[in-house]
């Protein structure tokens, strides 16, 4: 089946049934279905066609799903910008993707004004907020057609290109298909949740990433998806008791910040069944404190941008067994997965390698990047780069990183680009950037800096360097200067030589 079948066939059998709500307002399975269409015809009226990039610049909002589905029925490809980037970044990603059309939701058109100033032929098209020519996706709607376009679709057309943190220097747009999203809806549904009709999603995380995975999946079967704008503990937990909201999907630092808020104190939980987890580690401490006060409800998901949702998942039950917090579950029920030893050996248990998985939910691919896909896919077999063991049970431990990608707050960071951003200031001879444990964050991102002879700057400089070029959480928490970024016989920087002390230190 293909996704845009699926958001049909929920449309057709729950049609009365309140499928979103945000804020004071609610929509019908009918309303968003409608409204896909009127929004995609609308596009298509325009001169968009089946394949066609568009790049969507909008936060979480009353039409995120209506637009999304639009363009699953219209053939056109979603390529989401995160609001948190740089211009800079997002210049970069409609450049490498040549997306011509740019549709900008509330509150964004300053930034979409921008953006269409540096990148030519930009069409900008605002949701609810006109863009440079006045043109707003809303008004075209309210008098476009509402039946379906019937665009004539596949099981291999794409329908989404998804970065998976901003830009990395190396070109890591992930492509899924018409046919792989559709199984990642299955995935979900088989191994992670099963809502019923009376079941009811927070969504306060954007919709953009693993958050959204979850909307078709709830869709099909006549749930509803109730969305927050923003993650702020308070609102959350008065949202979960207005809507009487049965799941909820967070990374660690949102859990942990709910509890350290002081907001979960007296917040009234009574109608969760079901608390997902994923995206970066969970801290022991965080979970074990949520599961003594919210009980054995919580779920986790081992996962990638390029196989979403469930490679493993850790069920509620096996949460109950305390020897298994530290793994990140049991492989998902479609999911072929196999550890790879350095000398290309598959590992026996106990023995560390590199996960690889082959699934229907694995990506199609990376945009325009033929050298990276020969890299890091073959015969069907995706190469994560995380490496893991394995025990005699089949549960998976993750024990580090084959890429030095730093997770904090639940966005990725790829330490080449702040390296490469610290560079560009005068002073700076050599650097690296590495994690470091943090309490709040998980992780934070750390920065080492060699002055060239007789230049100097200060920590709150180079920090204010770093955030003119790239999104705030990508900017150092810390700069430590030094006098020699430690290297191997061959010049390699040895990250893992500054990175460890850090982490040793924090569990002296």
């Amino acid at each position: 089946m293909l996704a845009a079948q699926m958001v049909r066939r929920g449309a057709e059998r729950y049609a009365a049934r309140t499928a979103v709500v945000f804020g004071a307002e609610r929509l019908s399975f009918r309303e968003v279905d409608d409204a896909a269409n009127r929004f995609a015809n609308a596009l298509l009226a325009r001169g968009l066609k089946k394949g066609d990039l568009v790049a969507l610049l909008t936060g979480n909002g009353l039409w995120s799903v209506s637009l999304d589905f639009a363009c699953l029925k219209a053939g056109l490809v979603r390529v989401p910008l995160n609001a948190r980037l740089s211009a800079l970044e997002h210049e970069r990603m409609l450049h490498e993707t040549d997306a011509h059309w740019l549709i900008h939701g509330p509150g964004l058109g300053e930034v979409a004004a921008s953006l269409a100033e540096r990148v030519t032929g930009l069409v900008d098209i605002g949701l609810g907020d006109p863009g440079l020519a006045g043109d707003d996706l809303l008004a075209d709607a309210a008098s476009a057609n509402a039946t379906d376009p019937g665009v004539d679709l596949s099981h291999d057309d794409p329908m989404l290109v998804l970065y998976t943190s901003g830009t990395t220097g190396t070109l890591k747009a992930v492509v899924h298909t018409q046919g792989s999203y559709a199984a990642i809806a299955t995935n979900i549904l088989t191994n992670l949740v099963s809502p019923a009709r009376d079941s009811v999603m927070l969504h306060a995380a954007s919709l953009i990433h693993a958050s959204g995975t979850f909307v078709l999946p709830y869709w099909l079967r006549g749930a509803t998806t109730a969305i927050l704008e923003r993650f702020e503990p308070t609102e959350f937990f008065a949202a979960i008791a207005r809507h009487r909201v049965t799941e909820v999907n967070l990374v660690p630092t949102m859990l942990a910040m709910l509890f350290t808020s002081g907001a979960a104190e007296h917040a009234d939980v009574s109608s969760l069944r079901t608390v997902i987890y994923g995206a970066s580690p969970m801290p022991r401490p965080v979970l074990e404190r949520a599961m003594d006060v919210w009980g054995p409800i919580f779920v986790q998901y081992y996962g990638q941008t390029e196989a979403p949702l469930c490679i493993t998942v850790l069920d509620q039950r096996d949460h109950l067994d305390a020897s298994l917090l530290g793994s990140c579950g049991y492989p998902s029920v479609e999911a072929d997965i196999r550890l790879v030893t350095e000398d290309d050996r598959v590992a026996e248990v106990g023995e560390i390698g590199e996960i690889q998985v082959r699934a229907p939910f694995v990506m199609a691919g990376y945009y325009r990047a033929d050298e990276l896909n020969a890299e890091m896919m073959s015969d069907g077999w995706l190469r994560t780069r995380d490496m893991a063991r394995r025990d005699e049970r089949g549960y998976l431990y993750l024990v580090d990183r084959r890429s030095d990608m730093i997770v904090t707050g639940g966005y990725n960071v790829y330490p080449r680009e702040v390296e490469d951003a610290l560079m560009e200031h005068p002073a700076v001879a050599e650097c690296a950037v590495v994690a470091a444990p943090d309490p709040k964050w998980v992780e934070a991102v750390v920065a080492f800096v060699v002055f060239k002879p007789s230049l100097v700057a200060s920590e709150d400089e180079l920090r204010t360097f770093v955030r003119q070029r790239l999104a705030g959480y990508k900017v150092p928490q810390r700069v430590s200067v030094v006098a020699e970024i430690p290297k191997s016989a061959v010049g390699k920087v040895l990250r893992r030589a500054l990175r460890d002390p850090l982490w040793r230190d924090d569990h002296a």
